[in-house]
């Protein structure tokens, strides 16, 4: 019999990719939705987390959840309204999935939650990894209570793995395509000092990781889902237009130009994040794309 896997988050970026990948491995997929109804290629069990309701007939289907929801960090400006959202989003649904669990019969063997780097705040050109300090501006804040919010499922004898995503690269969205928009218009230029670092993962790598946290029953607890090689944002611009085949023009663009643009948001752009990933590859993960370039191709050469 194949696995089950339930979905929460199934329709985003990542959400998408995964489930089509795990199809592709034989596994069967369900999401968490709050219109099932709406055309979608999976099964979908409805849940509503401002009613606090979910379909109970989806804990009863998963054997492993993949807990992906939440609202878009970089999709609005951040008021006060919004920074909510951005929290309540991911601690309000996994509260729901924990409460569920509790109450209905089920065979789940494990949770896999989505996390990001942003724990570790801006941290400069120091490595960072799984044991270190974490910040408290505002997206560290939202990263803590979102791993608190899915460590409660340990006290329910469930395996628990949170991978801490960095930059997820995708030609379908997120950060990539927003990147890519300038340099395409002859206008590319690295962001704020351009020395700050981003940790990155191909998509695919991303997937393949929370396939491998349902498989390998070893892993739990915290890993940092990033590339080994992480790159200056000034290094990261160049691949880009260097694998788009287009010049870089201008000079940097300035920090204030940016808060000015983004407000607080800009905190994500310019925050340096320079990610381990030791811990994943002690597992024995092998990444399909370790360098940049080789993840940039994959996207932008003539196929």
């Amino acid at each position: 019999m194949p696995e089950k896997i339930l979905i929460t988050g199934g329709s985003g970026l990542v959400g998408t990719r995964l489930s089509e990948m795990l199809i592709d491995q034989g596994y069967e997929v369900a999401h968490l939705s709050r219109d099932p109804d709406k055309f979608s290629k999976y099964k979908s069990f409805r849940w509503d987390i401002k009613e606090q309701y979910i379909d109970e007939n989806a804990i009863a289907y998963a054997d492993y959840i993949i807990h992906l929801a939440g609202a878009g960090v970089a999709d609005e400006k951040w008021t006060e309204e919004r920074k909510q959202v951005i929290l309540n989003s991911r601690v309000d649904s996994a509260n729901l999935l924990h409460k569920c669990l509790q109450k209905v019969e089920n065979h789940v063997k494990g949770i896999i939650s989505a996390s990001a780097v942003g724990i570790y705040g801006d941290s400069g050109d120091q490595l960072v990894s799984e044991e270190s300090i974490e910040a408290d501006d505002f997206l560290a804040e939202v990263c803590k209570a979102w791993e608190q919010s899915a460590w409660q499922f340990k006290n329910l004898d469930l395996r628990t793995v949170i991978l801490r995503l960095g930059i997820v690269l995708s030609k379908e969205g997120g950060a990539l395509p927003q990147m890519a928009k300038p340099i395409k218009m002859m206008a590319g230029a690295p962001l704020g000092s351009g020395k700050q670092f981003m940790s990155w993962i191909h998509i695919d790598d991303a997937c393949r990781l929370f396939i491998r946290a349902i498989e390998d029953t070893q892993m739990e607890g915290v890993y940092n889902a990033v590339a080994p090689h992480p790159v200056t944002n000034k290094e990261f611009t160049k691949e880009l237009a260097e694998a788009m085949h287009k010049p870089l023009v201008l000079p940097k663009v300035p920090e204030f130009a940016l808060n000015l643009v983004l407000g607080k948001k800009s905190e994500v752009i310019l925050a340096s994040q320079r990610v381990s990933a030791n811990k994943v590859l002690q597992t024995g993960f092998t990444f399909e794309y370790n360098y940049l370039d080789e993840a940039l191709e994959s996207f932008y050469a003539e196929k």
